[in-house]
Order: C-alpha cells, then structure tokens, then sequence
C-alpha cells in the first residue's frame, strides 16, 4: 500500500503519543473462557509483561483517529490478551455506524480472505482434491476458458496465482471506491474469472510481483471446477469445521463468496487461523493443512511490495525490538485487518480495525505490534 508523506509525519505522531509507560495500564488479566476451544492464561503466565502489553487500552481508547476495534493476543498456544473497542464500522462497505466491538461480533476480514482461500487450496491438493500440483497451469484446470489461452498465458501456474505473480495487467492501487480499479471491475463483470483470463499480459509469469485479487478468484474457480463445491462450502468442510469455526459470513456476487476479500469471522477466529500456522497447520492435534504447504506458504516466494517479501498468499516482514530482529508472517487485509505470526516468540497477534480509507491503515498495526505485543513478550527483551 503506497504512503504518503503526510502519512509518514502521522505515523510518526503516533508512535510519539502512543509510546508504552505514559499512562497506567489497564488491569490485564486472562480472557474470558469460553467452550470455543481456546485455553486461556494470563499474559504474566506466559512470559509477556501485563503492564507494558496492556498500556494499550487506554491509549488506543484515547486516539480515536486510529479506530482500533480489537486486538488479540495468543502465545504458547493460549489467548492470553483480548480488548474491543468502539468504533465506526462497515460490512464490505456499507456503514455500520458507531459500533461495541465484542468478541461475538463477526468482522470484515477483506483480503485475509486470500489467505484463508490459499489454505483452503492447500488443503485440497494435500488430499488429491485436484489433479496436479502448484505447477500445474491454470488453462488445464480451468479448461472452459480454453479460447483465452495464449503460448504467454498457458505458462501461468498455482504457483503463480498464489504469488501475485501471474503477470496479467491490474490496477488495484486506485482506491475501491474507483470503477476503474481492477478487483471492482472484476466482482461486477459478467463473469469474473473470464474477465481475469482476459486481461493483457503485463510480463512474464513468475517474474513481477503484482497485487491481484484475481489470483483469489481464479483459485476458487479452480477449486470448485475441481470438486464440484463453491469455495464457501470447501472452506467450511475443509477448514472452518476442524477449527470449530461456525460462526461464518461471506459476501457475496453472482451468488458465489468473495474469495479475495469477501470473509467475515469472529475475532477469536481469525485468531485461530493464526495459530494454525503457527502451529505448522495443526490445530489440536489434528493435521487441519498439509505442513508443507504452510512451510512454503510462509516462506519467501517473491519480492513483495516496498520491503516485503511474500509468500503463498501471506506477507513476510520483520520488527526490530530492544536490538533484535524479529521475523513474522501476516495475512493482510484493508482496513488494518491483521493476523501477525512470529515463531520465534511462539506468539499470534491478531487486530482488526476500521481504517478502510485511512492512511494510516499499514502504520498503526505495526504500532501495536511493535510497541506492544513484541516489547512485552520476554524473548524480545
């Protein structure tokens, strides 16, 4: 997402007034339980220290303009942090109005939805759902859009759909809210996955990273042309259910789900998501996403946008805390939708906000992360 420089000198302006040890934490004690399958611990219990972890409260209630609506906290395999707040909301858009964030309130997730829809895909091909590999090319899985094929075109693969790296001309740095962005003309074109296979070829498969939530559509097409079933249903039978996530929405065009950003869960459940891979694709025991898969998926694949590198649908970037490096992969949404992975720490962070048309929308996760998730886990220190 590209940054302005009024957006730098505000990003900055954050970090100064919201900087830990200003004003008294809030008491910080273990979430709620619940029969939703989390364990549950204090942060102190876990190695991360409660004053500096929960300073967060008071100073995201104070800046309003940051429109924070919940952060989550799970380390060791426990939620160990969990805060909602009050804030303007949408559902894909449409205004919600001032809203009391909770943790039975479903959220946007937007584009972590390609995250869910790449495990969604990994899964299938761990079980042989679909005839071929992530080098297969998307013409012999998706054969009713022969006529589109072209030598350039046919050389597109999985693998470069999960990328961003298929190569087809799209614009998807205009805002949404402009019909001439790429992912809007797609959800109201006729048909979309025509209108993806259509469009010009920008550079060769595989070499230029390029932000497309056509790659999240042309996988779920793959999938259903696959097994028969819309993405919405594999999603569910494949992962949601071993999860026990029930509590599930999609947006939805020409009746099939949004599958670049068309997902709304429960705050806990993005958490869940999060701990799957940390957790090598292993929720409870039970092999929910082939560990390869999540191997690769949270790997380096190609240069990303900026500093980023990027993996299977998934952002890889990096903190440096009290002089140490620390890496982490994301799935990313608009908005400051967030779910942070950091293996070295054993740690998910999850936030959720309603910064759709902000500016500060990629600053102020980091700002929480930073400055109070990985500043108070003891590792970092």
């Amino acid at each position: 997402m590209r940054q302005t420089l009024s957006a730098r000198f505000a990003a900055v302006a954050l970090l100064l007034i919201l900087s830990p040890g200003v004003a008294q934490a809030a008491q910080c004690e273990a979430p709620p339980a619940s029969d939703d399958g989390w364990a549950v611990a204090a942060p102190g219990d876990v190695g991360i220290d409660p004053d500096r972890l929960c300073a967060l409260v008071p100073r995201f209630e104070a800046w309003t303009e940051a429109d924070i609506h919940g952060v989550l906290v799970v380390r060791h395999g426990k939620l160990v942090f969990e805060h909602y707040f009050r804030g303007a909301d949408e559902l894909w858009g449409m205004p919600l109005g001032n809203v009391a964030h909770a943790s039975d309130l479903r959220h946007d997730a937007r584009s972590v939805t390609k995250s869910v829809t790449a495990l969604v895909l990994g899964i299938a091909l761990g079980r042989g759902m679909i005839k071929g590999d992530l080098d297969t090319p998307v013409f012999d899985l998706l054969p009713a859009y022969a006529d589109l094929r072209t030598p350039e075109k046919a050389l597109i693969t999985l693998r470069h759909l999960l990328t961003m790296s298929a190569g087809l001309e799209w614009d998807e740095d205009i805002p949404y809210s402009d019909a001439r962005n790429s992912e809007t003309r797609m959800d109201f074109a006729p048909d979309p996955v025509r209108f993806v296979l259509s469009q010009p070829v920008a550079a060769p498969a595989g070499e230029v990273y390029n932000y497309s939530g056509g790659s999240a559509t042309l996988v779920a097409a793959i999938l259903k042309q696959a097994t028969g079933q819309p993405l919405d249903v594999l999603a569910h039978d494949l992962l949601f259910s071993p999860l026990g996530i029930t509590d599930v929405e999609w947006v939805r065009g020409r009746g099939e789900p949004f599958a670049a950003s068309g997902l709304r869960l429960r705050p806990r459940d993005f958490a869940k998501l999060g701990q799957l891979v940390l957790a090598h694709g292993i929720w409870q025991g039970n092999q929910v996403v082939p560990a390869e898969f999540i191997a690769q998926a949270t790997a380096p694949q190609i240069n990303g946008r900026g500093l980023y590198f990027y993996g299977f649908q998934f952002w890889l970037g990096r903190s440096f805390v009290k002089g140490r490096e620390i890496d982490w992969s994301a799935a990313v949404g608009l908005g400051g939708q967030r779910i942070f992975i950091v293996p070295a720490l054993d740690l998910v962070a999850v936030v959720n906000a309603g910064l759709y048309r902000s500016e500060l929308q990629s600053w102020v996760p980091r700002v929480l992360l930073n400055r109070y998730v990985l500043e108070a886990t003891d590792a970092a220190r």
